[in-house]
Order: C-alpha cells, then sequence, then structure tokens
C-alpha cells in the first residue's frame, strides 16, 4: 500500500489505510481501523480503533472519530467537528460495552464545529451547518442547523440549496441535475 504519513503523525499497527490517503502533522491512527484510498486526514486528528472511513473521506483539523463512527464514501468532516459514542459517560463508568454507533452516509458534508450525538445517522449528501448539534437522524439530501439542528430546506449533492416548484421539482445551479420532493423525502431524477 502506498499513502503518506507526516512524520509527526501516529500510525499504530493492525490499520488498513488506502493507498493515496494523506494523514498530516500530529495525528494518531489507531489499531483496527480502515481508511479507505485518497483520504485526507488533517492536523492533530485522532481516529479511534474500528472506525471505518470510506474513499476520498476529507477529515480537517482537530477532529476525533470515536469508536462507533463509519463514514461512506466522499464525506466531508469540517474543521473542529465533534463525534460522540457514548449517550450518558461517566469518567468513573466504563461504558465501552454501550457505544452507539453512528453512520454517515455517502456525500454528506458536516460543518466546522458541529456536534453529532451518537446514534444518530446522518443521510446521502446531507449538510450539516458550522456549529449544529444532532440529537436526531438527518434525511438524504437534508439541510440542519442550529443547536439543536433543524431542518431548514434540502441540498443538492454540489452543495447549493434546492428550491423546489408546486410540482416538487428542483434544479441544482451548478450540475443542472434535477430533484424530485415527495412526502418529505428527496431524491435525484436521472
Amino acid at each position: 500500500m502506498s499513502y503518506f504519513a507526516h512524520e509527526t503523525a501516529i500510525v499504530d499497527e493492525g490499520c488498513t489505510i488506502g493507498n493515496g490517503t494523506k494523514i498530516w502533522h500530529f495525528s494518531h491512527i489507531m489499531p483496527r481501523c480502515v481508511l479507505g484510498e485518497n483520504c485526507n486526514i488533517g492536523q492533530n486528528v485522532v481516529i479511534s480503533p474500528e472506525v471505518v472511513l470510506g474513499r476520498n473521506v476529507k477529515v480537517q483539523n482537530n477532529v476525533s472519530i470515536y469508536t462507533g463512527v463509519i463514514c461512506e464514501d466522499d464525506v466531508f468532516l469540517g474543521p473542529s467537528m465533534v463525534f460522540t459514542n457514548v449517550i450518558n459517560p461517566r469518567s468513573a463508568v466504563n461504558r465501552k460495552s454501550e457505544y452507539a454507533k453512528t453512520v454517515v452516509k455517502r456525500g454528506a458534508s458536516i460543518g466546522a464545529n458541529a456536534t453529532i450525538v451518537c446514534g444518530h445517522d446522518i443521510g446521502e449528501f446531507a449538510f450539516i451547518g458550522a456549529g449544529a448539534v444532532v440529537t436526531k437522524h438527518v434525511p438524504a439530501y437534508a439541510l440542519v442547523v442550529g443547536n439543536p439542528a433543524r431542518q431548514m430546506g434540502w441540498m443538492s449533492e454540489f452543495g447549493h440549496r434546492l428550491e423546489f416548484d408546486a410540482a416538487g421539482i428542483a434544479l441544482c445551479i451548478e450540475s443542472g441535475e434535477k430533484y424530485q420532493l415527495s412526502n418529505n423525502t428527496v431524491k435525484k431524477l436521472v
């Protein structure tokens, strides 16, 4: 395998790291995690045991990804965003057997300083605004902001807000791709 790790990064034995992945200054990749091809791991990132990152995942500086998190292909994790993995942590109580799973689906983006409370999945191409606190599942293509995070609209796969007409159809202003809103669910039309 061919990946780059800065000399200050720590890569523990027992990791699987895909070709073309870059691991930058002061990051720690722990045992039994899997990083796909062409990921970019920023400075001061911790990836805990058994975390799985798909291909082309971008992890910005100061992010900790804890056991129980799975990020599918093309996920973006903004600077200093936070995952949790236990609902009711206590220093004196060992709850490693209670780690909750969080799945971030393909193409989703999570903004800077956002917090994802464990056990809540993020749908495909969802867009979590900077500083949002996610306390429930986020649907595919949803735009959520605030604390607690509330849905404010829908986003295209290119990251543009979708404006639906009376027939429930919207076009992405960049790609021209067409989307349909029906029963509070968005899908891309082919």
